[in-house]
């Protein structure tokens, strides 16, 4: 009797696991679908019309009409390719900050930490521009990661004579305002041939990429994703506890510091190429992680990367296509679709 029992139990455990595989590679088909999907439908979108013959001949075989080829080379295909990288790192970035806060409203816009990047940036561009005429990319980043950690500095400092969440939240909601108020006072008093797109990439933009901006971006992406995903299993321990983390060999102020870091750098490089991006960052995780009914950091990671990269390629089209050829800045979309799901998580948790 007693072995049965023990058979049936180990069944059961067996088709549990079965069904949550099976889901995980369900919600996994479905997010490379809909990047397929998205990822044509935006190199066959535009003011310009060129069949999807022509598409796949210049993208397979870098032949065909010149106009054509540098539309689709040159301006079509790095876009979605930087929708796609800066959304999953900024979802990414997101994450990394609810783990940190143990909250699922922190994120890198509502924190105030991608108005801090955005402001030092600015000042970076309009300091290089004036003296050296460029500006590189590593640039941008290295001064929207210092922006990031002045504006996280600050969150720091509030977290320890605030316990309230919700307060600390408010706090760097402030924080983001103030840096938005310097950012738009820099930009009224630079007006300059120079940095005529400033303005356009302050209100946040995947406009104007190229092939340079993807190189640097699947650099610096590429390898926090990696050192990201490496730390599954102290995020999982995380998790369940600080203590349960400590007892399992979690070093947990090495821990802290390294996902602040890690999540600062994912949210500067997606500011310094794109600007402030809003709701992304708390939106995505939260539909990720009701997809898998699960937070499995080994599962929600890779996932959350590639549900940003889908969720900003569609803000993108819809920004492009919308009103055309007027085009809306991405954050006015984003906010469009990130906001209600917001709103929804705040009832549900009050409800709770």
């Amino acid at each position: 009797m007693k072995n049965q029992n023990i058979t049936a139990a180990q069944n059961d455990f067996h088709k549990a696991n079965l069904k949550r595989n099976i889901r995980y590679m369900i919600v996994f088909l479905v997010f490379a679908a809909a990047f397929v999907w998205i990822t044509v439908w935006n190199i066959n979108s535009g003011n310009v019309d060129i069949s999807m013959k022509e598409i796949l001949r210049i993208i397979f075989f870098r032949e065909g009409e010149e106009m054509n080829y540098n539309i689709i080379w040159k301006i079509r295909l790095p876009r979605i390719l930087m929708a796609a990288i800066l959304g999953g790192a900024l979802s990414l970035s997101g994450f990394l900050l609810q783990t940190f806060f143990e909250n699922p409203i922190a994120g890198p816009f509502v924190l105030g930490i991608s108005s801090g990047a955005k402001m030092v940036v600015a000042l970076a561009m309009i300091y290089f521009i004036e003296k050296y005429h460029v500006v590189s990319s590593y640039t941008l980043i290295i001064a929207a990661f210092v922006g990031s950690m002045i504006s996280l500095g600050f969150i720091l400092l509030f977290s320890r004579r605030i316990s309230h969440m919700a307060t600390l939240l408010v706090g760097g909601i402030m924080i983001g305002y103030i840096c938005s108020a310097i950012t738009d006072f820099i930009v009224n008093f630079a007006e300059d041939s120079d940095i005529v797109n400033l303005h356009g990439w302050s209100q946040g933009s995947f406009s104007g990429m190229s092939w340079s901006n993807v190189q640097v971006s699947v650099i610096v992406i590429g390898i926090t994703f990696v050192l990201t995903f490496l730390l599954s299993k102290p995020i999982g321990a995380f998790q369940l506890g600080e203590a349960y983390a400590q007892s399992m060999g979690v070093n947990i102020r090495f821990f802290r510091v390294t996902i602040l870091v890690l999540s600062s750098i994912l949210s500067a490089t997606v500011t310094a190429f794109a600007g402030p991006i809003s709701f992304v960052g708390i939106a995505v995780p939260f539909l990720v992680k009701k997809a898998l009914n699960t937070a499995k950091p080994l599962v929600v990671i890779p996932a959350t990367f590639l549900g940003g990269a889908v969720f900003c390629m569609f803000c993108d089209l819809i920004a492009r296509l919308a009103f055309a050829p007027t085009e809306l800045n991405i954050s006015t979309v984003t906010s469009i679709f990130g906001a209600p799901i917001v709103i929804f998580m705040m009832l549900k948790k009050k409800g709770r």
